[in-house]
């Protein structure tokens, strides 16, 4: 199982940017998809961006952060970013890293992951 701890939230206005981390270890970094999702408070969790395994090499965003949102992986620091930008009110939630062995490229659904973070809270202001 993989261990994940999240990094980079906080409190930014319409219109700016944070960058958020997820550093990983416990198994071969290169060997896991990784997938970002958001949940509002009070609301279900929802994919926003996810890595495809390494030799892959894609990434998949949805719809609603397509264009302002850009994943980046290092793996020599085992370590996933999730560049957001343009950032709006609808964006606040808590924000959680996740990671599975079991996919090449990453799922959609929060179910099909095995390991997560402890999530960190973007709060974007109006």
């Amino acid at each position: 199982q993989v261990h994940l701890v999240e990094s980079g939230g906080g409190l930014v206005q319409t219109g700016g940017s944070l960058r958020l981390c997820c550093a990983a270890s416990g198994r071969p970094f290169m060997d896991v998809a990784m997938g970002w999702f958001r949940q509002p408070t009070g609301k279900e969790r929802e994919f926003v961006a996810g890595f495809s395994r390494s030799d892959i090499g894609r990434a998949d965003y949805a719809d609603s952060v397509k264009g302002r949102f850009a994943l980046s992986r290092d793996n020599a620091k085992e370590t996933v970013y999730l560049q957001m930008n343009s950032l709006k009110p609808e964006d606040t939630a808590a924000y959680f890293c996740a990671s599975t062995d079991k996919y090449a490229f990453p799922p959609r659904a929060s179910a099909l992951y095995d390991s997560w973070g402890q999530g960190t809270q973007v709060t974007v202001s109006s």
